[in-house]
C-alpha cells in the first residue's frame, strides 16, 4: 500500500525509524525535565542530548533476544552514550514512552489528514457554486421525485465534510495527549508535575488519570471519526457511480485519452475511482471494530490492543488521507452534463410536478382528497401506459376548469421549485 501511495510522508510517520525517533524525543524530554528538577544530573542530561542515537537494525537484533521492544531500544541507545546512559528511562515504564510517542505520531498524521479534509472542502465549495443553478432531478428510493439543483448536492457534501472536520478536530485533540504516570498510573516514581512538564516539553497535553496505558476510548473515537468521514466519501462515490450509469449519465469520473475501461469491451468507461473509494472505506470501518474492542483490557492494562494497533493505526490514517486525496481529485475533475440532466427531468413527461399540481388544485378550491385522486390517477395512467403526464393534465376539463394555462405552466416550471436555492447557499456559506 505505502509503496504505491501518492503522499509518502504519511507512510513515513508510521515507519520504524519514525517510531524510534519519537521514543527518543520522549526519553530526552523526560531527562531534561528531571534534570531541571534535580533528579537527573545535568551532565547526564547533556550527554544524552548530544550522544543519544539508535540503529533500527541494532534494535531489531537486540529485540530478537530480549523479546521486548522498549528494552531493546534503550539498550541500543545506551550503547552510543556511555556511563550517563544509566539515567536514560529513569522513573519511566515502557508505555510511558510508547503511548506518549504515539501521541506525537498522531499529531503529525492529523496535520496531514486535516489538510486533506480542507482541500476536499475547498473543492466541494468551488464546484457547488459552479453548479448552483444547474437543474437536475432529485431522487428518492432511486425514483424521480422533484427538481433540485446539482449544486445543492455538492453543497450537501460540503456541509457534511464541515461536520467531519469538526468531529476530526475534536478526536485529534483528544489524542494529543501523553502520560508519564508509571506502571499503574499512580506516579510511583515521579510526580504529576513531572508528567505535566514533560508533556509540555513535547507540545502535548497530559491525561488527568491513566493506568499503565492511555485509555483506548480516545483511540476508538479517533478511528471512529475517520470511519464516519470515510463513510461520507463512500456516500459521495456511490452517488457518482449511480450518476455515471449508462441510463443516467448525468456526471462521470474523468476519463483520460489513454485510459482503458475494459480488456474486452473498448467502449467501457468504468467508475473505478469511485469503486476504490467505496471499497477502501469498508476497510476503515472494519478497523473501527478492532479499535472498539481495544477499549476493554484486563484490569485496564494488557497488551492485546498493541498488536491490533500496529495494523489499524497506520492503515486507517494512511487510507483516510489516500481516500481524501482521491475524492478531492474526483470532484475537481468530475465531468458534469447539464443537458443530460434536463433531458432526464423530462423522461416522465412532467410527473415530477405532481406535488406542485396537487397544491395548486387545493389552493383553487378542490378538496385535497379529490385533488390527490385526480393527480395520482393521471400519474398512474402515464406510468402504466407510457403517456405524457403533462398532456393528460392540460386536457383534463376538471383541472382546466380551476387552473388557467398560465397557472399550469407555472406548476410545471422547475425554476419555481428552485427559487430558494440561493437562500440555502447563504445559510451554508454566508453572504459571499
Amino acid at each position: 500500500m505505502i509503496a504505491r501511495y501518492t503522499r509518502p510522508e504519511m507512510g513515513r510517520i508510521w515507519s520504524e525509524e519514525s517510531k524510534y525517533h519519537n521514543w527518543l524525543r520522549v526519553e530526552l524530554a523526560a531527562t531534561d525535565v528531571l534534570a531541571r528538577a534535580g533528579i537527573v544530573p545535568q551532565q547526564a542530561a547533556d550527554a544524552l542530548r548530544s550522544k543519544a542515537a539508535f540503529s533500527v537494525d541494532r534494535i531489531a537484533a537486540i529485540e530478537a533476544e530480549t523479546r521486548h521492544d522498549v528494552l531493546a531500544f534503550t539498550q541500543a541507545v545506551a550503547e552510543n552514550v556511555g556511563p550517563e546512559a544509566r539515567w536514560l528511562h529513569f522513573g519511566l515504564t515502557s508505555t510511558d514512552v510508547v503511548d506518549t510517542a504515539q501521541a506525537l505520531a498522531f499529531v503529525q498524521a492529523s496535520a496531514i489528514i486535516r489538510s486533506g479534509i480542507q482541500r476536499l472542502i475547498a473543492v466541494l465549495k468551488i464546484r457547488a457554486i459552479e453548479f448552483k443553478d444547474t437543474p437536475c432531478i432529485g431522487r428518492t428510493h432511486g425514483v424521480h421525485a422533484e427538481p433540485t439543483s446539482f449544486g445543492l448536492k455538492l453543497l450537501l457534501w460540503y456541509s457534511e465534510m464541515q461536520r467531519n472536520l469538526t468531529r476530526f478536530d475534536a478526536a485529534a485533540e483528544d489524542l494529543r495527549i501523553g502520560k508519564i504516570s508509571g506502571a499503574v498510573g499512580s506516579f510511583g516514581h515521579l510526580s504529576p508535575e513531572h508528567e505535566e512538564a514533560i508533556c509540555a516539553e513535547l507540545g502535548l497535553r497530559y491525561a488527568d488519570v491513566s493506568t499503565q496505558v492511555l485509555q483506548r476510548d480516545r483511540h476508538a473515537a479517533y478511528i471512529g471519526a475517520l470511519a464516519v468521514m470515510c463513510s461520507t466519501l463512500d456516500k459521495i462515490a456511490t452517488e457518482i457511480r449511480h450518476l455515471q450509469r449508462t441510463e443516467v449519465r448525468e456526471a462521470e469520473e474523468f476519463f483520460s485519452p489513454k485510459q482503458k475501461g475494459s480488456s474486452a469491451m473498448p467502449h467501457k468507461r468504468n467508475p473505478i475511482t469511485c469503486e476504490q473509494i467505496s471499497g477502501l472505506s469498508r476497510v476503515v470501518r472494519g478497523n473501527l471494530q478492532a479499535a472498539l474492542e481495544n477499549i476493554a483490557l484486563w484490569h485496564e492494562r494488557d497488551i492485546s490492543h498493541s498488536s491490533a494497533e500496529r495494523v489499524i493505526l497506520p492503515d486507517t490514517t494512511i487510507l483516510a488521507d489516500y481516500l481524501l486525496q482521491k475524492t478531492a481529485t474526483l470532484i475537481e475533475k468530475l465531468l458534469v452534463y447539464p443537458a443530460r440532466m434536463l433531458k432526464n427531468m423530462e423522461l416522465t413527461g412532467g410527473l415530477i410536478y405532481s406535488g406542485q399540481l396537487l397544491l395548486e388544485l387545493s389552493a383553487a378550491g378542490m378538496t385535497r382528497e379529490n385533488a390527490y385522486r385526480l393527480v395520482q390517477g393521471h400519474a398512474m395512467d402515464a406510468w402504466q401506459n407510457d403517456k405524457n403526464y403533462r398532456e393528460l393534465i392540460y386536457n383534463d376539463p376538471e383541472i382546466t376548469r380551476l387552473l388557467s394555462t398560465d397557472q399550469l405552466n407555472n406548476a410545471f416550471d422547475y425554476r419555481r421549485q428552485l427559487r430558494n436555492v440561493d437562500n440555502i447557499f447563504t445559510r451554508v456559506l454566508g453572504e459571499e
